[in-house]
């Protein structure tokens, strides 16, 4: 599935750290940012999340929320949390559902050997529910940034 700027976002409920659970729908009124990244703890992962925590401040002031998802189970999302300090909700699709509405569970490449994983890819999604952009295949470098400027505007 391919998603669109102007299109009605997938709603999900998924499970998070902590025992919680996010539903996108019940975020209507706020602009959200909801980011999927391949792997817990892994250094690219690692480096984004931590420039969201760095920047929630900012979001925050916004009143923008940031949500973070991956395959991984919870258990691994509260070990990386705590690790890292994050300030934000890290949701488990580790049946890859919400992946795959996204579009972001995607043939990969590594070495020559092909298989399947979440392209590291964010969505900003306004208040009446429409994505109002979408950056894919991210380059982690200055990337929360740019989500802050377009947030913002």
């Amino acid at each position: 599935m391919t998603l669109s700027v102007g299109d009605i976002a997938p709603n999900f409920t998924l499970p998070t750290d902590g025992g919680g659970t996010i539903r996108l729908s019940d975020f209507i009124g706020k602009k959200v940012i909801v980011y999927f990244y391949p792997k817990d703890s892994t250094s690219g992962c690692t480096k984004e999340a931590c420039s969201f925590r760095d920047c929630k401040y900012k979001f925050d002031q916004k009143n923008i929320i940031i949500i973070g998802i991956s395959r991984d189970s919870i258990k691994s999302h509260e070990k990386f949390k705590e690790k890292e300090q994050l300030n934000f909700p890290l949701a488990s699709d580790e049946k890859g559902e919400v992946s795959e509405k996204y579009g972001v569970w995607v043939e990969k490449s590594m070495y020559g050997r092909k298989y399947f994983g979440i392209e590291r890819s964010t969505f900003l999604i306004d208040e009446t529910g429409h994505i109002a952009k979408i950056w894919r295949k991210v380059s982690v470098p200055g990337h929360v940034e740019d989500v802050l400027e377009s947030a913002s505007s």
